[in-house]
């Protein structure tokens, strides 16, 4: 759609949304042209691009990372997403119980079954009792409306509408936690300064940030004189220059009923926006969700620190290397031993070998692939979960490196490239340490990494009209994708999201 499509109270949208007319031409042209799969070249497995530690090396890497000069390191959690996906199967059951429908499924008998085994029992419990409703008679009664309403509905506790991070997660002897909370415990034991404190940056939606700030500026003093550390806690919200425009079935703008072009959140993508401003050497990254009860921590602080050790390792080494290349061009000998340790200790694989007749342009070329972000991803073992993982993957200009795949991410149509997806060994459970300055302590600019080939595009309506919408290239797969990428199997038990309610009846979220 050329600049002359647009009307001018679309020109005026577009500056008030903080987007220019080429931005959303270019997102049209997407629609219109189709997204590139990424092609699959083959599985990152144990033998061939993800590392299994010895207990000696895990040791090893641990004591690098207690004995390192603390860098600068924050927390970074994405926690805008709401919970609504969590209680699909609960919001189904309203649904069929208000039209007379009694049955229910499998995963909502056992829901009701194991009720008083959830952390917010007892505030749902007391909720009920305000209107003069015993959970226990409802419970025998199989009266489940009122129930169900009570924790769902913005009438009563609202958890349908919440994000993950402020709802009750944990119980514990005198006290029921929220996700929140479980990261500020863990982040006292692996992302705290030599001067006891820990930083967090949490990214939030607008209308949930103030009831973000109001518990922590509740529980962080209890959690400070627990843990002995002092926090500094930071927010930041998806930009509205992230979001892209809505489609309708012929490509076209979707418009709203007022006329106004329709703009939807550009998915995690968006974030690494979010990212590109903190202040920090090195970030720590994990979903909201994936948390355990405290005396479940261990191993996840464990192996965040040998994750956090290897990524101090490769990047003293990677730094040494750009000094050494910058204050003086080597022969090609030495350049030769560069190539090979970036291909042993990076996973980095030159495509086409570098011509060594013209000694200045393959330091240059060395220079150029040394100086990126790195990035440390624990990945486990595949158990047949939804989504990515690691492979050895090509991008538009051909050059193949390691990466994190989605689903989305492969053509749907290629059986070989499908069955190539079916043999990846391991998972992404989202578990990354990153490194976002370069040798001379500069911060990347973290925009220009990013595949923007590797968007989606997928089915919506509004309205009860159907749409297509775009969605930036995910935060760990494509808008990493130029990073330097190095892949640590971890233990599954270091792995344990809640996706639905019933996840939380796992031991590894019960107290007891």
């Amino acid at each position: 759609m050329s600049f002359r499509s647009f009307t001018e109270n679309d020109l005026y949208q577009f500056q008030q949304q903080g987007v220019t007319h080429e931005q959303v031409a270019g997102q049209l042209e997407l629609f219109k042209e189709g997204v590139h799969f990424l092609k699959l070249n083959k599985a990152a497995t144990p033998d061939n691009g993800v590392l299994v530690l010895s207990a000696a090396e895990e040791s090893r890497l641990l004591d690098v990372f207690e004995r390192q000069t603390t860098p600068n390191c924050i927390k970074f959690t994405p926690a805008s997403g709401a919970a609504s996906r969590m209680f699909k199967s609960l919001f189904e059951a309203i649904g069929r119980l208000e039209k007379g429908n009694e049955r229910i499924d499998e995963a909502v008998e056992q829901f009701f079954s194991d009720l008083s085994r959830f952390a917010f029992y007892d505030e749902l419990k007391s909720c009920l009792s305000r209107d003069g409703i015993a959970i226990e008679e409802a419970l025998r009664a199989k009266n489940y409306l009122p129930i169900l309403k009570m924790l769902l509905y913005e009438q009563g506790m609202n958890y349908g509408n919440l994000p993950k991070g402020l709802l009750a997660f944990h119980r514990y002897a005198q006290q029921v936690r929220t996700p929140v909370e479980e990261h500020l415990q863990e982040a006292a034991h692996y992302a705290r300064s030599g001067k006891g404190v820990a930083r967090l940056h949490f990214t939030v939606s607008p209308e949930h940030r103030q009831a973000f700030e109001r518990l922590l500026k509740r529980v962080v003093p209890m959690y400070e004189a627990q843990l002995g550390v002092r926090y500094e806690i930071t927010f930041s919200e998806q930009k509205p220059s992230t979001d892209t425009v809505a489609v309708d079935n012929e490509n076209q703008p979707f418009r709203n009923s007022d006329g106004m072009i329709l703009f939807r959140p550009g998915g995690h993508g968006a974030l690494i926006y979010n990212l590109n401003e903190l202040d920090a050497d090195m970030v720590f990254i994990k979903n909201i969700d994936n948390v355990v009860q405290e005396r479940f921590a261990e191993t996840t602080i464990r192996y965040k620190k040998i994750l956090a050790g290897k990524l101090i390792e490769l990047r003293q080494e990677l730094f040494a290397l750009q000094d050494e290349l910058e204050k003086d061009t080597p022969g090609a000998g030495r350049m030769e031993k560069v190539v090979q340790l970036l291909e042993e200790r990076y996973q980095y694989r030159l495509e086409t070998p570098l011509d060594f007749t013209y000694l200045e342009n393959a330091r240059a070329t060395l220079m150029s692939i040394l100086d990126r972000p790195i990035r440390v991803c624990g990945v486990v073992k595949n158990t047949g979960e939804a989504g990515g993982g690691p492979f050895w993957a090509a991008n538009s200009l051909g050059d193949v490196s390691l990466q994190i795949v989605e689903p989305s991410q492969v053509d749907p149509h290629d059986k070989m490239q499908q069955t190539l997806f079916t043999q990846s060994t391991h998972f992404n459970p989202v578990d990354l340490v990153c490194s976002l300055k370069n040798y001379k302590g500069e911060a990347f600019d973290l925009l220009q990494f990013v595949d923007p080939a590797t968007c989606f595009i997928s089915q919506k309506s509004k309205d009860g009209k159907e749409l297509k919408a775009l969605e930036l290239p995910g935060l760990w797969n494509g808008a990493m994708a130029d990073w330097i990428s190095v892949f640590i199997e971890v233990p599954l038990e270091t792995f344990n999201p809640v996706k639905t309610v019933n996840d939380l009846l796992r031991p590894m979220h019960q107290f007891v």
